[in-house]
């Protein structure tokens, strides 16, 4: 296979990786400790845990799973919170039983809750208070059989946490009713399970980690399985593309993605602790204000979003007085950077806004513009370390130099499958090649740009949103008789969610309509404009042609 991509590797980037230099996350989390024991890990609301402490925690938590709720080897758990010191506790404490993460937007409408924890077979689940009435509607009707609840302040100090959680309920009323008689504390949990015995189970690089949800492809959310192996790789290839700009035990990285997404997960979380990092996390990145006050009380390095964030924060007072001289990454992903949000970073800032592309069955990252990048030029960078990519035909040939093709992966960061869906795997992986959905090109340079996108998935704000979960919930509604959901370009979430809709009851309204989308999803799903039709365009067998209505909507 013709790399030609590694010629425009900097002379410091290795053409592969080690994909087993960590045996697992656990034995990453482990060395990290030994390395940086007393150095920050993480930072949330004024309260910093360093790695030892994180040691602790999450130690205590893993015991608590395994010998007080008798989970096992192999057991999913659910995690259900945005970006609180929580999670990382959580998180690697389910890891270190040797115990699988299933990440949960909090976000979620019951349905697509229970979906999601029917589905991945989740046994347990931690979840801030926030969101409990929402589990409530539908936990009797899944397999969990623990629930854990957190408050957002439980992990600060006595005088703050009490605060913060009097604040979140009882002045700003965040915390709706709920009835979870069964229910543990978080806290609790782990004061358990600091007297109880921690086995520590053998942690294979084959061995699922994650249940990581998306779409794959089309249709309903599927859990892309991602063993220790997809991201230890994962983390090696990302750090060697761009690790030589960063320095070990001295980076602090903005957390303002939420770490459910796949992107922060790998990008933040697990790499800058591979580097003995501080990850500083933002709550509630959508308090732009709030936010700029936070990164000046932060001196950072690093920074990761997707566009629509790095507008914002461009666009927010402040911002461009912030101090900069530190900063020696950011990186974008999730979503098509746009030119002029690139270019006035980079004007503010004075550092590039580094490019990737990738996806959850990636683990995520399969390309990245590399660090010598000198500034935007709309293409996706290179394939990283010990990843191979390539453009096919529809017949699965490859196409030639310049030439459109769909978007093929292969190496280390690929998952396995999806969750008990062989078929969907079947269709998507063959002989190692995972199938994007992607259209793109590659240059005499060897680097990718794409152009279009063969599946219908609608990207917003880097969410992935599904036409047909759009269009099922939609023509639930009974004045509803056909419909067709597309994505159409937005200046603030680079698409939204535009619905074409042939009534069955003429009386039917966009606000009556839009109630009852809110009822069912959740809010970035929530179609943004709504046409009503006479009829939809449709092959001659029926089928509606989402393509046309795209392209008409474009146009127009």
């Amino acid at each position: 296979m013709d790399k030609r991509w590694l010629n425009s590797y900097p002379d410091d980037v290795p053409h592969e990786i080690d994909a087993d230099h960590y045996a697992s996350l656990v034995d990453l989390l482990e060395r990290s400790v030994e390395r940086f024991g007393d150095r920050p890990a993480f930072t949330s609301m004024g309260k910093t845990l360093t790695y030892r402490t994180l040691d602790t925690l999450s130690r205590d938590f893993a015991a608590y799973l395994q010998e007080d709720l008798g989970l096992v080897q192999g057991d999913r758990v659910a995690l259900m919170m945005p970006n609180l010191l929580q999670y990382p506790v959580a998180l690697f404490g389910v890891l270190r039983a040797g115990m699988v993460v299933v990440n949960v937007n909090p976000l979620y409408t019951p349905r697509e809750l229970e979906h999601q924890l029917k589905d991945s077979g989740a046994k347990a689940i931690v979840i801030v208070s926030n969101f409990a009435h929402t589990l409530e509607q539908v936990v009797d009707h899944t397999p969990v059989e623990h629930v854990i609840l957190t408050g957002m302040g439980d992990q600060l100090s006595l005088p703050k946490r009490t605060l913060v959680n009097f604040v979140v309920k009882h002045v700003k009323k965040l915390v709706p009713k709920y009835h979870l008689p069964h229910a543990r504390s978080f806290r609790a949990a782990l004061a358990k399970g600091k007297h109880l015995q921690y086995v520590r189970p053998t942690v294979k690089g084959e061995d699922l980690a994650f249940l990581q949800y998306t779409g794959g492809t089309t249709g309903v959310s599927k859990g892309a399985m991602l063993t220790h192996r997809n991201l230890v790789a994962n983390l090696e290839q990302v750090c060697a593309i761009i690790g030589p700009i960063l320095k070990e035990g001295e980076e602090t990285v903005i957390t303002a993605l939420p770490l459910y997404h796949i992107f922060a997960l790998t990008a933040n979380c697990l790499l800058f602790m591979k580097l003995g990092g501080n990850n500083v996390l933002i709550a509630n990145p959508r308090d732009m204000p709030g936010f700029v006050k936070t990164l000046a009380q932060h001196p950072f390095t690093a920074i990761t979003g997707v566009n629509t964030l790095f507008n914002g924060l461009l666009n927010t007072p402040g911002f461009e007085q912030l101090e900069f001289s530190q900063l020696k990454v950011a990186l974008g992903g999730g979503m098509a950077t746009q030119r002029s949000v690139a270019e006035r970073w980079q004007s503010v800032t004075g550092t590039r806004l580094l490019e990737g592309y990738g996806l959850t069955e990636c683990a995520p990252v399969a390309s990245i513009a590399p660090y010598t990048s000198k500034g935007f030029d709309g293409t996706i960078g290179l394939p990283v370390p010990s990843t191979e990519m390539r453009l096919v035909d529809p017949y699965g040939e490859v196409v030639p130099l310049g030439e459109r093709g769909e978007l093929q992966v292969k190496g280390p960061q690929v998952m396995l499958g999806y969750w008990q869906r062989p078929d969907a795997t079947e269709s998507t992986i063959k002989d190692g090649w995972l199938s994007t959905g992607d259209i793109g090109i590659q240059d005499e340079r060897g680097y990718f740009t794409i152009v279009d996108r063969l599946k219908d998935m609608i990207l917003v704000s880097g969410f992935n949103v599904f036409p047909n979960e759009i269009e099922e919930v939609v023509v639930a509604h009974a004045g509803v008789c056909e419909v067709a959901a597309v994505g159409v370009p937005d200046e603030r979430s680079g698409e939204a969610v535009k619905i074409f809709v042939v009534r069955q009851d003429p009386k039917l309204d966009k606000e009556t309509l839009l109630a009852h989308c809110r009822d069912n999803l959740t809010n970035y799903k929530v179609p943004r404009f709504i046409e009503f039709r006479e009829e939809l365009p449709k092959t001659n067998v029926g089928k509606i042609l989402r393509r046309a209505l795209r392209e008409e909507s474009r146009a127009a």
